[in-house]
């Protein structure tokens, strides 16, 4: 079956790619650091000829409530800085956890709109930034590996994809990976949108949720989730009418949520009566040798081949 949104959209505002020399600022906007790992990522990202600015509260703990990085107030003056600071050509977020939705709605939107486009990256409870950077700066922006976390430091293939998406976008065009395989069959085509499962049920009812994602290629993935929890995401985002007009979903990793088997029981017996594509395992998220996936770029999942083929690069020329 092939999919199209009634109206094919043509994405959100593309920020210019990296050149070496670049300024990126880390950022906390979750849970707490660790030292060594925010130095390493700092490290990496060195190497890589980037000049880095660490955020003056990234290791901060909050007085009282030990799962996040510092008060709200601090973790979001931080990121506005970042964002507002013309030398700063991309934000990364140091580690997901808890926290975003609790500062979310303490940024100054108006103020973060005057500022030029620039990269986002962030993945897991970023998902709640990534919502609210595309419904109010209309920014495409980065589902890719945090910088002060085992996966950016550790993982080889996980921050080459980065790094290659970040500095040579044309390069990272199709995403698919050795366990891509169809769900249900079919090709979609949409603007890529999503992130992790539980954050984007959290958000529904909020100031940054959208009514629904329609016209999207809707990407999925999640992590510690019993499958009975899964169930009741989906089960909630299907109630809540966010799968209204979705051509099609990219499932990525499971980890920890049980049997791989098991988790794609769930998901057909969710999912599959939308009648649309679904990939299964396409290599993003809780994983080793996650891609980065470009949000807000209008993109063909190709179920049958395993395949999400952007239209053009996750950044802009500059």
């Amino acid at each position: 079956m092939d999919q199209h949104p009634t109206t094919p959209g043509r994405g959100l505002t593309r920020p210019p790619h990296l050149r070496p020399g670049d300024h990126v600022a880390v950022v906390a906007t979750s849970g707490p650091i660790d030292p060594g790992r925010l130095a390493a990522g700092a490290a990496l990202l060195r190497s890589w000829d980037l000049r880095v600015t660490i955020a003056p509260h990234v290791l901060d703990t909050h007085p009282v409530l030990g799962h996040l990085a510092g008060t709200d107030a601090d973790r979001a003056a931080d990121l506005q800085a970042a964002w507002l600071d013309p030398t700063v050509n991309a934000v990364i977020c140091a580690r997901g956890g808890y926290g975003v939705h609790r500062m979310v709605d303490l940024l100054d939107w108006d103020a973060l709109r005057t500022a030029p486009p620039k990269v986002l990256v962030g993945y897991s409870d970023v998902s709640s930034l990534h919502e609210a950077f595309a419904r109010n700066l209309g920014l495409a922006t980065l589902y890719g590996p945090m910088s002060a976390t085992a996966a950016f430091v550790e993982d080889g293939p996980t921050a080459e994809h980065l790094r290659r998406t970040l500095f040579d976008p044309a390069a990272t065009t199709v995403l698919t990976s050795a366990t891509a395989t169809p769900l249900v069959p079919g090709r979609a085509h949409g603007v890529t949108a999503g992130g992790c499962t539980h954050v984007l049920t959290a958000e529904r009812g909020t100031p940054t949720a959208r009514p629904s994602y329609a016209g999207s290629i809707l990407i999925l993935e999640d992590v510690n989730e019993h499958l009975y929890q899964l169930d009741r995401l989906l089960t909630q985002l299907l109630r809540s009418g966010a799968f209204d007009g979705v051509t099609g979903i990219a499932l990525g990793s499971w980890e920890g949520c049980g049997p791989l088997d098991r988790v794609r029981d769930v998901m057909l017996d969710r999912l599959g009566p939308l009648g649309i594509p679904i990939v299964w395992e396409l290599g993003f998220g809780h994983c080793r040798s996650a891609l980065t996936v470009p949000l807000g770029v209008p993109a063909l999942l190709d179920a049958d081949a395993g395949t999400l083929t952007l239209d053009l690069p996750a950044l802009a020329e500059r």
